[in-house]
């Protein structure tokens, strides 16, 4: 199993060189964002002190009354080390850290189309919730 952690603001620089190379998009100010105290930011260590993966989320209550829950943000893990319980030991690790806080369920949102993470998500016993995502693009 690989070792997880906490986030430090000294990962952020290959934790966004692994997300910016496996989503083509690169955006460190967003990473830096996820180090917030309010916010649940994890990373999983080669055996060697590399990064494997990493994992962010926070706690935090839907709209239209819906109870608190843990959010999972984002989730990469290098293709290096797939299928090797990277992903699910920071998805356990994250739900973890959401018990421990009172949580009683976890939500993300996902691109229908994206198929890897949502094998991944049902993988972990996740299916559909209760609500409905709706979506307008702005002129």
């Amino acid at each position: 199993m690989p070792a997880i952690r906490p986030a430090q603001a000294s990962d952020l620089k290959a934790i966004s060189a692994l997300d910016a190379r496996l989503t083509g998009s690169d955006k460190p100010q967003y990473w830096q964002d996820m180090l917030g105290p309010d916010r649940h930011f994890l990373v999983a260590e080669t055996a060697k002190g590399g990064l494997a993966g990493f994992i962010a989320g926070e706690i935090r209550a839907w709209e239209f009354g819906q109870p608190a829950a843990g959010w999972v943000f984002a989730i990469q893990v290098d293709p290096k080390t797939r299928l090797k319980g990277v992903g699910s030991a920071l998805f356990e690790a994250l739900a973890a850290r959401f018990k421990q806080q009172g949580v009683t369920r976890v939500r993300t949102l996902v691109d229908r189309k994206d198929h890897l993470i949502l094998s991944f998500f049902r993988a972990q016993g996740m299916i559909a919730g209760p609500s409905l995502q709706l979506d307008k693009e702005l002129p």
